[in-house]
Parts: structure tokens; sequence; C-alpha cells
């Protein structure tokens, strides 16, 4: 195989890979902790992209600060949908099954919204003319290289937390026994709250990212990615981070170089099949052996 024709696909896959991670440990995370398969996390990404526009754009803000503030946000944005949302349906005892419609019509509110606001049209970023790197075969744009960058820092911190703080040791405890993370003194709803920050944070970095990179993007874009997010979080094993970060590599690295073989339009369906064969094959992901987190 010509590698010369490989190493530039390969590179495109781990840009992907970079933004996948943060969709889906987000997605993982928020399972593994609360329970709640939130199948809006797609159209949450949109909607950080479309307020960083409004943001950067419409206000005139440059386009990281606009991110940095709109990441914070949707932190924010993420806790009130659960409290206002999700939690007094779990109140009620609805059950996994229940709240995946529900979140599923939040999504398509969220995506209905921003085309009566935005329209169907694409908007982009305001940011500088790209220049472009090479590295070992690979070419990079600089803004690729941050969207990497962003990545590995997001995991990293995340990593930290999980394993290095009073914190992390609490949501690993809920995460494996809630009742008994409970009886052991442990504040489960400010933990849940935590979560949710958490996975809003992931979703409004994501949502920032994926846009940067696709460069124009309109109301479906969260939700055309949310398939590759649920591959990468079922390959993993849904409910752990950590299995979710490999699965983002695998799923970003194949399916950017399917595009060797198979038309680029075909991506997404690499995605798919990628997730029916889990299914078949290892249905609780390559890392069922292990804890949630």
């Amino acid at each position: 195989m010509n590698l010369a024709l490989v190493m530039p696909d390969l590179g495109f896959g781990i840009v992907t890979a970079s933004v996948l991670a943060m969709g889906a440990v987000g997605f993982s995370m928020l399972y593994g902790i609360t329970g709640v398969i939130n199948f809006a996390y797609g159209d949450e990404m949109t909607v950080a992209a479309y307020a960083t526009y409004v943001v950067n754009v419409l206000l005139n803000v440059n386009v990281w600060i606009s991110a940095a503030v709109i990441t914070l946000g949707m932190g924010f944005f993420s806790v009130a949908m659960a409290r206002g949302l999700v939690a007094p349906f779990k109140r009620r005892r609805a059950g996994t099954f229940a709240l995946m419609i529900i979140t599923f019509a939040l999504g398509i509110v969220f995506q209905n919204l921003l085309q009566v606001i935005f329209g169907s049209s694409f908007q982009s970023f305001d940011v500088s003319q790209p220049r472009t790197v090479h590295f070992l075969g690979m070419i990079y744009t600089n803004q690729q290289l941050v969207i990497i960058a962003i990545g590995i820092v997001a995991m990293l911190a995340l990593h930290f937390m999980l394993q290095f703080t009073r914190v992390g040791v609490a949501m690993r405890a809920m995460s494996d026994n809630v009742p008994l993370a409970r009886a052991c003194g442990i504040n489960t709803p400010r933990m849940t709250d935590l979560t949710w920050f958490l996975a809003g944070l992931l979703a409004g970095a994501g949502g920032f990212v994926l846009a940067l990179n696709t460069t124009a993007f309109g109301p479906s874009l969260g939700e055309t990615f949310l398939l590759v997010i649920v591959s990468a979080a079922i390959l993993g094993g849904v409910g752990r981070p950590y299995g979710a970060m490999v699965g983002a590599v695998i799923v970003g690295v194949v399916t950017a170089m399917s595009v060797l073989v198979l038309p680029a339009a075909d991506k997404t369906a690499v995605a798919l099949i990628i997730l029916v064969l889990v299914l078949l094959i290892r249905p609780h992901g390559i890392s069922a052996s292990a804890g949630r987190t």
C-alpha cells in the first residue's frame, strides 16, 4: 500500500478521533453515572456550534473566546435541561426507554428551533485563513492541530479528575452502585449535576470543534454525527469513558481510512457497519470486563 496515499487519510482520522472522543466520552459518561441515554446529545453539540457562531460572527467576538464562553455555558445549560426535563420524569420512575424517547424528542425540538431561527443555509465561523502543516506525510491545517490539542487536553483533564480527585472517586462509585454510593455518604444529587455539567462542557467543546473541522455547518450537524458517537460509545462499552476514548480512536481512524476503498459520502455508513458488528460480536463493548469508569 502506498504510504503517500494512506498517511493524509490517517491524519484526518486522528482529527476525527479527537472530535469524536469528546462526544463519545460525554455521551458514555452520562449513561454510566446517571443511567440516561441522551439522544439529544448530538443536537446539543449543534446548539453549541450555533451559539458560538452568534457570539463570534454576530457579536464580533474572537472565535476562541466565543468557544470558551459557550462551552462553559453549555455546562450550565445541560444541568438546567437535566433538572427541568429529565429529573421530573426520573422522579416518576420513567424507564430507560422512556428517557431515550424524551431526549430524542428534545433533540428534534432543538434542531427545528435552529432551523426556524437561522434557516437551512450553512454558517461558518469568522476565523483566519488556515495554514497547512506537513508532518510525517500527514497534512494538517493549523486549526486541525488545535482541534487535536483540545481533544488531548480534554481527555487528560477528565482522566486526572476521575483518578486523582475525590469528585472522581465519588463519580466512579456512583457508576458502580448508586444506592451504595449514597449509603457511603456521597451527595449523589450533586454528583449527578456535576456529571451533566461535564457532559455539557464536552458537548460544547465537541460541537465547536466539529463545526470548525467541517468549516460550514447546518441544523443537522450534530444529528448526523450522533450515529458516529453512538458507534464509538458502544464499541468502547456504553458507560465506560475510557472505552469511549478507545472507541473514538478506532471509529475515527477506520471511517477516515475507508475513503481509500469507498466514496467519502459513505463514511457514516462505515460507522453504522461498525456499530452492527459490535452488537453482533461483542455487544458489551471491548472494555466489557472493566468497570464503567
